[in-house]
């Protein structure tokens, strides 16, 4: 079974930092089912090429195989395309010979980590049960670009037609990381087999691979299935999980002060932050002179309301990875009820934002308002090349807890965040260092600004930032 990944990025020998394998040296890595060999056929500064090529041992396949299928037709267990098409047989291999690559992982060149890479992947014979519109239906949504071709059943006789096997080349511009992690999820889902037991801790596997990408996929359904060996309990307990992801409601993100203000309420009660903190982003929009304004991480529709509210707002598009808070902001909204007009202005999209989408280029400004927190910190870097580089607006608005402040939160626990799916919280310093670095390496200045009351001792309880496409970076308190 063969795969090869290359690079052209510059210095292209990069890729061995990434991969842990020194692309001087061929290596070998035992496997349960055989001896995998990782070696460079190509290593340039302009182009280098990683090999992963799976030596199958097909007696050891069937002397440790166990059941019914041990015991079946005997020819058919030394008479078959397993030792030959990539399946899970080198997803096994690819997970284990770029262990610290799938986990994101160089210490070498840990700035490479979260930069995203053009990537070519190759895999000469795929066992692919779906055939090549299945290959493209899993890979497309990720953001490759799909080349797959049947391979027939015998050149010598094309009368009988295509095998299962498939020819795919994947290209993009993606994270290493990332695209490992696709492979390893890929190859059985593909095959549409396992060589070994599925347990419960597949699903573990599973979600850790799919980690960003999964719960959004068209066909999660129909991977999750595949992936557990078609045991419903198993695939069950996978949709679930992945479920609680997707139904994140994002409308109560960071809300230690109640937004909700009982009719008795008296007078001189602070306002609350959640709207003081919509207030703010809203006057960085009107003071950019935006006109087009993208929410990123929309929620339920914490910030929507409010756009529509001002007519300088010609148009608002509403995006998030949840399908349900799309569909909860729909009904708030009452979209169904709402005038032709004001409906005109609104967009509702679906989409990851650690990965390029092409829909969100080209507009005067983006906020992401309550959002960044909620991500692992590893994921910040796609986040940053998804909206900075690629969408590249004009202005980006970005609101964040200060985690110096939670000590004038009584409720709060020590030590603890102000939401149940809060990753990290930033203190301002830290908050200013990826802020100055994102605008250094994107072309944009910064304003770092406080909202909410401004303690003396721990700071404001929200880091505003706002990012101007233009040439110097600055911060201003």
């Amino acid at each position: 079974m063969l795969l090869t990944l290359s690079t052209t990025h510059e210095p292209a020998t990069d890729l061995g930092f990434l991969l842990h394998k020194n692309p001087a040296r061929a290596q070998q890595v035992e496997v349960s089912t055989g001896v995998a060999h990782v070696f460079y056929p190509e290593a340039t500064e302009q182009r280098c090429t990683v090999a992963l090529l799976l030596e199958v041992d097909p007696i050891g396949l069937v002397r440790g195989a166990r059941g019914a299928a041990a015991e079946g037709f005997s020819l058919g267990q030394y008479v078959n395309d397993r030792p030959y098409a990539a399946s899970s047989l080198l997803a096994v291999a690819l997970g284990k010979a770029f262990a610290s690559a799938r986990r994101g992982v160089s210490k070498e060149r840990p700035d490479l980590v979260g930069r995203p890479l053009p990537l070519e992947v190759h895999l000469p014979a795929l066992s692919c049960r779906g055939g090549a519109e299945l290959a493209e239906r899993f890979f497309t949504p990720l953001g490759w670009t799909v080349q797959a071709t049947p391979l027939p059943l015998d050149e010598q006789f094309p009368e009988w037609g295509d095998s299962r096997l498939v020819d795919l080349r994947l290209t993009g511009t993606m994270r290493l990381a990332d695209a490992v992690n696709h492979l390893y999820v890929a190859l059985p889902v593909l095959d549409d087999a396992k060589h070994y037991w599925v347990s419960t801790d597949e699903v573990d596997k599973l979600l850790r691979a799919g980690q960003g990408w999964l719960a959004t996929h068209p066909d999660r359904e129909l991977i999750t299935q595949r992936y557990l060996a078609h045991r419903r309990s198993l695939a069950g307990q996978a949709l679930a999980r992945l479920a609680e992801v997707d139904d994140t409601d994002a409308e109560t993100f960071d809300d230690a002060v109640p937004t909700d203000l009982p009719a008795d309420a008296p007078a001189d009660r602070p306002t609350p932050l959640a709207q003081l903190r919509a207030g703010a982003v809203l006057a960085a929009l009107r003071a950019a002179g935006a006109h087009r304004v993208v929410d990123l991480g929309c929620g339920s529709d914490a910030l929507l309301p409010a756009l529509l509210g001002e007519p300088s707002f010609t148009e608002v598009v509403g995006v998030d990875v949840s399908a349900r808070a799309l569909q909860v902001a729909a009904r708030r909204l009452h979209l169904d009820r709402m005038p032709e007009r004001q409906r005109a202005r609104l967009t509702l999209v679906q989409s990851a934002l650690t990965y390029r989408d092409a829909r969100l280029a080209g507009y005067d400004a983006a906020v992401l308002m309550e959002v960044v927190e909620h991500l692992d910190p590893d994921r910040l870097p796609a986040l940053e090349d998804a909206v900075f580089a690629a969408a590249s607006p004009g202005t980006v608005v970005v609101t964040t807890p200060n985690v110096e402040h939670n000590v004038r939160y009584p409720a709060l626990a020590a030590g603890g965040f102000r939401h149940r799916d809060h990753r990290f919280e930033w203190t301002r310093a830290e908050f200013a260092g990826w802020a100055e670095g994102v605008a250094a390496r994107h072309g944009y200045t910064v304003r770092l600004l406080g909202v909410g009351e401004d303690d003396p001792q721990v700071g404001p309880p929200t880091q505003l930032a706002v990012f101007t496409r233009g040439v110097v970076a600055e911060v201003a308190a």
